[in-house]
C-alpha cells in the first residue's frame, strides 16, 4: 500500500497540538471572496492549517449603529458553519466540514476580521459614542458565540484618515472602542473559561501612526498587526517596490519594513513581542516602465493580470514568468520583474515577493524578536500542479516562513528558484493524499513510535496515496531525493 512522505521525530504530543506548531506566530488572512476562486481550490477541506497559528477570516462589516453584518452570507454560511446537509428538515451542517472546525482539529485558532479598506467608513461613528461602542462590543461577542471564533481582529483603515470619514477625535475614541471590546471579551471568556484574543491592524505610514495612542492601545491588544505592504504602487507613477525590506533608492525613505519597525519600537515604544510584521503573497503591476524606478503611466496591467485586476497573487505571477525577466534589488532586498521586449507584457513592471525575499523578512522578524508575521493573503501561494489542475502542489511562501522561523541558526541560503518542494495534500486526511514529485525519490513512513511502516521508490510525477488502511494518528515521513531530504508530518483522521 502506498502512503505519503517525510521524517521521524519522536515527540509525545496529541495529534491536534502537534500539527499546528509554527515556531512563531503566523497569521494568515483568508478573504471570503477567495472561496470562489479557481473553482474553490482553497476551501476549508484543502487549507494547510498546520502552517498557520491563526486564520483571520475576513471581512465582516461594521455598521454605523455598532451592529456587525455579513459581506457574503452564502460564503460565510458554507465556510464557517460547514457543508449544508439538505436532506434534513430544517437543513443542517455536516460536522467537521467548516473552516472553524477543521482549524480547531489541527490546533489552529480562527479569528474574525472586521472592517478592511472598503469597510472602514463607519468606524469613526461607532467609536464616537458609548452606546455604539457597547453595541459593537456586544456584536463581537455574538460572532464569537455563533461561529466559535477564538478572537476579534479590528481592521480600521485608519483612525483619523479623512478619506474614510476620520477626524482627530478618532485617536482617543479608537482607544475607548478597543477597551470596550477587550472588557466584553474578558467577561465572555470568564463565562466560557477561555482567553479570547484581540488584535488590530495598523498602517506602516508615520502619518497614520501619529493618530494612535500607542501607550494605551498596546496594553489592550494581544497582537499588533503591522501592514507593511502597499508602500508603493501605480498611484505613485514610478516603478517601485510593494513591500521593500529596506529603504529604496527612490521614494519616501520611511516606506519600508525596517523603517516602520523602528518607528513602532523606537519612536512609540511598542514591545517587539506584540508586533506581527506583514508579508505579501501578492504583487503590484505598473505599465509604461522598462526599468526599476522609472516613471510609469500610472496604470496597472489589467491584461496580463486580468484575474487579479492588476495586483497579481503569487501563483498568477509564477504562471506568467515566461513573459518577464527577473531581477533583484540588493538595496531594498526584494525581487522585481520587467516585461520582455517585444513580448505580450513588454513595458510592464511587477513588484512582488518570492521565497528569497520572504526568507529574508522571516529572518528579520526573528532577529528583531517580533511575535511573528501576518500574511495577506493565504490563497496567494497555493500552487497547483499545473494551472487549472485543481490539485494543490504546495505553499512555497508559507513553507519558507515556517522553515526560517523553526531554524535554530541564521538562514542565509534560501532557495531562489521558483520551484516547489514535494507537497502532501490534504493534511489532515482520511482516505487518500496526493504527493507531487519533481524527481524520483525514496519514500519512508514512520509511526509515532518510530516504527518503519513502509519504504518505497516513487518516480517523478503526481501520486495518489491510499491511506485508508492506516489507523488514526500522527505519522512521520520523509522523501529522500538525490540531494535533499524533505520533511513533514501527517495526521490520519477518521472519515466520519
Amino acid at each position: 500500500m502506498k502512503k505519503s512522505f517525510f521524517i521521524l521525530v519522536i515527540i509525545c504530543l496529541s495529534a491536534k497540538s502537534f500539527l499546528a506548531q509554527p515556531c512563531k506566530e503566523i497569521i494568515g488572512y483568508y478573504p471570503n471572496w477567495q472561496w470562489y476562486d479557481r473553482n474553490k481550490l482553497v476551501q476549508p477541506s484543502t487549507i494547510a492549517y498546520h502552517k498557520y497559528s491563526v486564520i483571520n477570516y475576513c471581512f465582516f462589516k461594521p455598521e454605523s449603529t455598532g451592529a456587525i453584518s455579513n459581506t457574503d452570507s452564502w460564503a460565510d454560511e458554507n465556510l464557517l458553519q460547514g457543508q449544508i446537509n439538505w436532506s434534513t428538515s430544517p437543513y443542517s451542517y455536516y460536522p467537521n466540514t467548516s473552516l472553524v472546525d477543521l482549524a480547531h482539529n489541527a490546533g489552529t485558532k480562527v479569528m474574525v476580521s472586521i472592517g478592511g479598506w472598503t469597510l472602514s467608513d463607519n468606524f469613526p461613528t461607532i467609536a464616537a459614542s458609548a452606546g455604539t461602542r457597547t453595541m459593537f462590543a456586544s456584536e463581537c461577542c455574538r460572532l464569537i458565540r455563533f461561529y466559535h471564533f477564538d478572537g476579534i481582529d479590528i481592521d480600521w483603515e485608519y483612525p483619523g484618515f479623512s478619506g474614510h470619514s476620520g477626524t482627530s477625535a478618532d485617536k482617543h475614541n479608537f482607544t475607548l472602542m478597543l477597551q470596550q471590546v477587550r472588557d466584553s471579551l474578558n467577561v465572555l471568556g470568564q463565562a466560557h473559561n477561555k482567553n479570547y484574543l484581540l488584535s488590530a491592524c495598523f498602517s506602516a505610514a508615520s502619518s497614520n501612526a501619529a493618530n494612535i495612542e500607542w501607550n494605551n492601545v498596546s496594553g489592550i491588544l494581544d497582537m499588533i498587526n503591522l501592514m507593511t505592504y502597499d508602500f508603493f504602487g501605480a498611484w505613485d507613477c514610478t516603478a517601485n517596490h510593494n513591500t521593500p525590506l529596506y529603504t529604496t533608492n527612490v521614494g519616501d525613505p520611511a516606506f519600508n519594513i525596517n523603517s516602520a519597525w523602528n518607528m513602532l519600537t523606537l519612536t512609540y515604544g511598542v514591545a517587539p513581542s506584540k508586533i506581527n510584521v506583514g508579508v505579501a503573497f501578492y504583487g503590484r503591476s505598473q505599465t509604461g516602465a522598462t526599468a526599476l524606478y522609472q516613471p510609469t503611466n500610472c496604470g496597472v496591467d489589467n491584461i496580463t493580470f486580468q484575474a487579479d485586476a492588476g495586483s497579481p497573487l503569487y501563483y498568477n505571477i509564477m504562471a506568467s514568468m515566461g513573459l518577464f525577466t527577473a531581477y533583484w534589488d540588493n538595496t531594498a532586498q526584494v525581487p522585481y520583474l520587467l516585461g520582455n521586449t517585444g513580448g505580450a507584457a513588454a513595458g510592464t513592471f511587477v513588484s512582488y515577493d518570492n521565497k528569497q525575499s520572504i526568507g529574508l523578512k522571516a529572518q528579520y522578524i526573528k532577529n528583531k524578536g517580533a511575535r511573528g508575521a501576518i500574511i495577506w493573503e493565504i490563497t496567494g501561494d497555493y500552487m497547483e500542479t499545473s494551472p487549472g489542475s485543481g490539485v494543490i502542489a504546495g505553499t512555497p511562501l508559507a513553507d519558507t516562513l515556517n522553515t526560517v522561523f523553526c531554524s535554530s541558526s541564521v538562514v542565509t541560503g534560501i532557495v531562489t528558484a521558483e520551484t516547489e518542494t514535494p507537497a502532501l495534500y490534504p493534511n489532515p486526511a482520511s482516505d487518500a493524499v496526493f504527493v507531487n514529485l519533481r524527481e524520483h525519490a525514496v519514500l519512508s513512513v514512520f509511526s509515532v513510535h518510530g516504527e518503519l511502516v513502509e519504504s518505497q521508490v516513487l518516480q517523478e510525477g503526481l501520486h495518489r496515496i491510499d491511506i485508508s488502511g492506516l489507523t488514526e494518528g500522527i505519522y512521520f515521513m520523509h522523501v529522500q531525493t538525490k540531494n535533499k531530504l524533505y520533511v513533514t508530518k501527517c495526521l490520519k483522521q477518521s472519515d466520519h
